[in-house]
């Protein structure tokens, strides 16, 4: 049987109820992250073009599109939900994966429950499924004959598995329709810091929105009678099947979801982590730092890491530069990143002072943890971290309530705390089997 027909049963089995009280709680925990996310991109550049835009070529329609009292055709309400949730690197991520499966299946499945009449079970399982589907294919590519990691690669199998569960498609039209996604899915050659272009400060980034997008069309081309290579995945030059096929059905791979306490790429978190532990530890001011050294792992080394960013893609994929705001600014200011550290001279020359190197032995744990040592000099002696696991991570955990406190204080600025309290109780009445306030209050914000 082909692996698109094994997981298309896969994800029609997975339990409306009964699924691990860890697994649920994760999935929640999910869930209320990407809202912080979404609520926090809206503005950006990125999701405001698709916001004009997408409407015009998907349609209009009933579909909410969040923060906003605009409606649109699904796909084009998901198109822009997913690139709000995308547009800061706030959102969730996985190592086994190395990309972010919450921005894309989130919005597919909260957006779906905006129009639908969909039970709490079944939006939490069809949520476990497009994650489970979304990390396994993912962590399956074959580096030979899938060069480039980003998340659009992949994401576009997790928004078909999604939306699938969510209605209950026919196995055959949900193999087809991922065998559809596969191939339809935007490559992200040029993009990234696994792509060959060096521009990357552009609001393409990691191909999400278009990805979620895909997969959505593919599920209806496929329902439809459209039909794909059933045996895309069955290739091992392009996907490790043994990998696909982990544990199918007995663990979920979103219980290695990890979150983020700063709006930059996670390979800057655990160097983040260690320099203001340091920083704390021994009352380090920034104009005493002669110099900070990073050691590291080699896909680190390959983000842009420029000191002199143009915009904020640019910012969230420098490692130097995010260290710079960390020093001057304090910690709090990556929870949500502004156009106004862009151009300062303070930053930049900051920024000048630090290096970054490839530390073998951390290498060689990489995708599976992202590490690093940081050493800073001062003119009054040296000071060195331990090798830093990233807060966030499942052996470093941010359980809900501390993502509660990052929603709150990341969302403060934007909506009333009326607003914030509707979807805290809306994410949480899911776990008590209410399927109906969250959707409810996420129409709502378009009122704010």
């Amino acid at each position: 049987m082909y692996l698109t027909s094994v997981l298309a049963q896969h994800i029609l089995d997975t339990p409306n109820a009964g699924l691990p009280s860890s697994v649920r709680e994760r999935t929640l925990a999910c869930i209320l992250d990407a809202l912080s996310a979404a609520i926090c991109g809206f503005a950006a550049s990125g999701p405001t073009a698709v916001r004009r835009s997408a409407p015009q070529i998907f349609g209009s329609g009933a579909a909410t599109v969040w923060m906003s009292r605009q409606t649109a055709a699904p796909l084009a309400a998901l198109a822009c939900n997913a690139a709000a949730a995308s547009a800061l690197d706030m959102d969730d991520g996985h190592r086994a994966a190395r990309g972010h499966p919450g921005a894309c299946v989130i919005p597919a499945a909260l957006t779906h429950a905006g129009e639908h009449v969909v039970s709490a079970g079944a939006l939490l399982a069809a949520i476990v499924a497009g994650y489970d589907v979304g990390v396994r294919i993912a962590a399956a590519q074959n580096p030979q004959g899938i060069a480039t990691r980003q998340s659009g690669r992949w994401a576009a199998f997790a928004a078909a598995a999604t939306v699938g569960f969510l209605l209950q498609a026919r196995p055959d039209h949900l193999a087809q329709a991922l065998a559809i996604a596969g191939v339809l899915a935007p490559n992200q050659q040029a993009n990234g810091s696994s792509g060959y272009s060096r521009l990357t400060g552009n609001d393409v980034k990691e191909g999400i929105a278009w990805s979620a997008a895909t997969g959505l069309m593919a599920l209806q081309l496929a329902i439809h009678g459209h039909t794909g290579p059933l045996d895309l995945l069955d290739h091992p030059g392009y996907y490790d099947r043994d990998r696909i096929l982990d544990r199918l059905g007995s663990h979920w791979e979103i219980t290695g979801t990890y979150f983020k306490p700063y709006a930059c790429c996670r390979y800057i978190h655990a160097p983040l982590d260690a320099f203001l532990d340091l920083v704390g530890r021994h009352n380090l001011l920034a104009g005493e730092i002669v110099a900070v050294t990073v050691d590291t792992f080699g896909w680190a080394l390959k983000l842009g890491n420029t000191s002199t960013p143009q915009n904020l893609v640019d910012v969230q994929y420098s490692l130097p530069y995010c260290l710079a705001i960390a020093a001057i600014d304090g910690g709090d200011a990556l929870a949500v990143l502004d156009a106004g550290v862009i151009g300062r001279a303070d930053l930049t020359g900051f920024a000048g002072k630090i290096s970054v190197r490839l530390d073998r032995d951390l290498d060689r744990l990489f995708p599976a943890e992202t590490l690093a040592r940081v050493t800073i000099e001062t003119r009054r002696g040296r000071f060195q971290s331990p090798v830093t696991v990233p807060t966030g991570d499942p052996a470093r955990p941010l359980a809900f309530d501390g993502l509660e406190r990052k929603f709150r204080r990341v969302t403060s600025p934007i909506i009333s705390p009326v607003c914030q309290q509707n979807l805290v109780d809306g994410v949480l009445a899911l776990g008590s089997g209410d399927g109906d306030l969250l959707p409810q209050a996420l129409a709502r914000l378009g009122d704010v």
